[in-house]
């Protein structure tokens, strides 16, 4: 019997001992995980402006040119969430500068030839990989040019223009930099097909010339 009360008493002061002990240890701190940030989805119509350079080399029929572009675009993205893939189609229409003269003289005194192209467009597709809000894309599709050509001497000018079909590949970088705009720079090789011009009664063709364009834009997407 004493035993068995020793034996009680025991256990009593071990189980004493133990919740001293259990209340020194610091309290466990609970802390809230850090919400999830979304992920930027590139999804949606936009419209954007852009202005850049174009220019042509001395190997293109156009011969050495350069100029000013500027104008307009309309398009759309698609992304899957939780892919980085995007792809798109964009349109675009831009004014111009780039033209080329030249100067000869014939039987007529001085006479200037020039060609300019006025105005040119693009309607392509667009592939991109995107980081959050920064994508790199390639694009390609079909571009349409108008060929201007003029030529002038003493008592005499003939000019004559056409809209011609041709094909363009480029690609660009764009940056979602505030909620739903986004800058871009971009480059883009383009090949215009021969157009058949008169000029004074005399038919001439143009013969198939290319050129090139770097432009920055600015988009808001919907």
């Amino acid at each position: 019997m004493r035993s068995l009360t020793a034996f009680g008493a025991a256990v009593a002061v071990l189980g004493l001992a133990t919740a001293a002990s259990a209340a020194d240890l610091p309290a466990r701190v609970y802390t809230k995980a850090p919400p999830m940030v979304a992920t930027y989805n590139w999804t949606g119509f936009y419209i954007g402006v852009n202005a850049g350079g174009a220019w042509s080399t001395a190997d293109s029929n156009f011969g050495d040119a350069s100029g000013f572009v500027g104008g307009g675009q309309i398009g759309y993205n698609w992304q899957a969430v939780g892919s980085p893939l995007v792809l798109g189609l964009e349109a675009d229409i831009q004014g111009t500068s780039l033209k080329n003269s030249a100067t000869v003289t014939t039987i007529l005194g001085p006479t200037t030839g020039e060609a300019k192209v006025p105005a040119f467009g693009t309607v392509r597709g667009r592939i991109g990989y995107a980081w959050d809000r920064f994508m790199v894309y390639g694009t390609g599709g079909w571009a349409y040019t108008k060929t201007e050509a003029t030529v002038t001497a003493p008592g005499f000018s003939a000019s004559d223009d056409k809209w011609g079909s041709g094909w363009t590949l480029g690609g660009g970088l764009e940056w979602a930099f505030a909620g739903p705009w986004s800058l871009k720079a971009e480059y883009l090789y383009v090949k215009a097909k021969s157009v058949d011009l008169t000029l004074g009664g005399v038919g001439v063709s143009t013969g198939d010339y290319h050129y090139n364009v770097v432009r920055a834009g600015l988009n808001y997407r919907f």
